[in-house]
């Protein structure tokens, strides 16, 4: 399933199998988002999460010269004034939410400029593969702009402290190694190799059970985000769904009849 393509700014659908691929659409401008991008990111998620066809999604920018380099900063003059700074933030934080609270497994397929709120965005995946053409960067400190507190708390999740001050304090611009050496990329793939690998891992993880993935994505999540008082209980829950589901038995027969399990999430 393709969207049908026009000369706007988007967010193109493409259904490949179990796989749902989330295409930020504006080459011209190194896929920046527009404010209409920012505020149609979490209806997608939404869609995505409730197609039961659906068991991984890969976001990724369309052409070879980007991921995503943030916001459209044509937009700033009108958009993000110091009167709507708040309203534009909230938009973001949105989009981000959507993003990192989904409940199926998400995957950032990078290649290219990875910038500002491209990068919070890929941030908020589960995981990130790039290409050896990708960069990254928080250019928040050269516009003058203070970085959304929120938006540290998933930076924080995935580098060190001292890792997210020098982002964050120099602005500076990483190529694909510096990334994976700081852990901000999961691995790195010559750049014709991105789509294949992305492939190759979301396929991976749509193989096994969703519910056993979903358990594993909260526990990571409420330790992440809550590691003083994380909610077992709550956690605890997501454990016993796995035990008492057709997934289980399946799991478990197959082992015995050594064949591949084929789950359905129930």
């Amino acid at each position: 399933m393709i969207h049908e393509k026009n000369n706007l700014p988007q967010l193109r659908v493409e259904d490949r199998g179990n796989i749902r691929w989330l295409i930020v659409d504006n080459p011209s401008r190194l896929n920046a988002f527009t404010m209409a991008m920012w505020a149609a990111l979490p209806r997608l998620i939404r869609k995505a999460e409730e197609d039961p066809e659906v068991r991984v999604i890969v976001l990724t920018g369309a052409g070879e010269k980007a991921f995503s380099a943030g916001a459209d900063i044509s937009e700033f003059e009108t958009g993000r004034t110091a009167e709507k700074a708040a309203e534009y933030d909230a938009l973001n934080n949105t989009a981000f939410e959507a993003v990192a609270r989904c409940s199926k497994p998400t995957i950032a397929a990078i290649r290219g400029y990875c910038m500002g709120g491209g990068l919070e965005l890929a941030i908020c995946c589960d995981l990130r593969v790039a290409s050896n053409t990708a960069q990254f960067s928080v250019p928040a400190a050269k516009l003058g702009i203070g970085y959304n507190p929120r938006w540290i708390r998933p930076l924080l999740a995935v580098v060190s402290p001292a890792r997210a001050r020098e982002l964050l304090y120099t602005g500076r611009r990483y190529n694909a190694d510096e990334a994976f050496a700081m852990g901000l990329v999961n691995s790195v793939h010559p750049s014709e190799k991105l789509t294949e690998a992305a492939t190759v891992l979301a396929n991976e993880i749509a193989a096994n059970a969703p519910l056993s993935i979903l358990a594993a994505k909260r526990a990571i999540d409420e330790f992440t985000l809550r590691p003083e008082n994380p909610d077992i209980s709550a956690l605890d829950r997501y454990v016993d769904a796995c035990f008492q589901s057709e997934d289980y038995i399946e799991g478990r027969r197959a082992f015995m009849e050594k064949r591949k399990p084929v789950f359905r999430g129930r």
